[in-house]
C-alpha cells in the first residue's frame, strides 16, 4: 500500500469497516477481460479467517465466468464526505475501504445456503436471528462463497477541526 498512513491493520477495524457497508463490488475476471458486480453480502470471521457470503441468480453472467474461474476480487467502501479546501488543490475526500482476494465458489448443499443466506441477512438487516429459507427458495438461489485470501484496509478521515 502506497499510503502507509491511511492503512487500516488492525482486525477489528477492518471488521468493523466490513460491518458499516452494505455493497460489496465483486470483481471476476475472463479471458483477461474484467467484470465487476455490486451486490449485498454477509460475512463471518472465525480463527482469522474472512469468509464473504453472497446470492443471486441460477444464471447469468457472474455465474458462467465463475464457473471458468474462481479468482476473485472485492472492494467495499464507505463513511464518504468531501474535504473542502480554499483553492481546488486542496479539496480532497474522506472514505473508508476494504480490498480483498479470495477463490469464489458456488453453493451445492443446502446446509451451506442456508448459512450463507443467514449471514448475508444478520449482515443486512443487523438482526441476529436465524432465518428459515423452503427447498423452493433454496432452489431458486445461487449463495456463492468467497474464501478470501487477503485483505487490506484503507481509511482517509476527516480532517479534526
Amino acid at each position: 500500500m502506497r499510503r502507509k498512513d491511511r492503512e487500516v491493520t488492525d482486525i477489528e477495524e477492518k471488521l468493523a469497516i466490513l460491518r458499516r457497508c452494505k455493497v460489496l463490488r465483486l470483481g471476476l475476471s475472463e479471458q483477461n477481460q474484467p467484470y465487476i458486480v455490486p451486490m449485498n453480502f454477509g460475512f463471518d470471521y472465525r480463527d482469522g479467517i474472512l469468509t464473504l457470503y453472497l446470492h443471486g441468480a441460477q444464471e447469468g453472467k457472474k455465474v458462467d465466468i465463475l464457473l471458468r474461474n474462481k479468482q476473485v476480487c472485492f472492494e467495499v467502501d464507505g463513511e464518504h464526505s468531501l474535504i473542502t479546501g480554499k483553492e481546488a488543490a486542496q479539496y480532497s475526500f474522506a472514505y473508508e475501504s476494504i480490498i480483498g482476494f479470495g477463490t469464489g465458489e458456488i453453493l451445492g448443499k443446502d446446509d451451506e445456503k442456508v448459512y450463507g443466506l443467514n449471514a448475508l441477512m444478520k449482515h443486512q438487516t443487523g438482526e441476529e436471528k436465524e432465518y428459515t429459507f423452503t427447498e423452493a427458495q433454496l432452489r431458486a438461489v445461487n449463495v456463492f462463497r468467497v474464501r478470501v485470501s487477503s485483505f487490506t484496509g484503507k481509511r482517509h478521515s476527516l480532517p479534526e477541526k
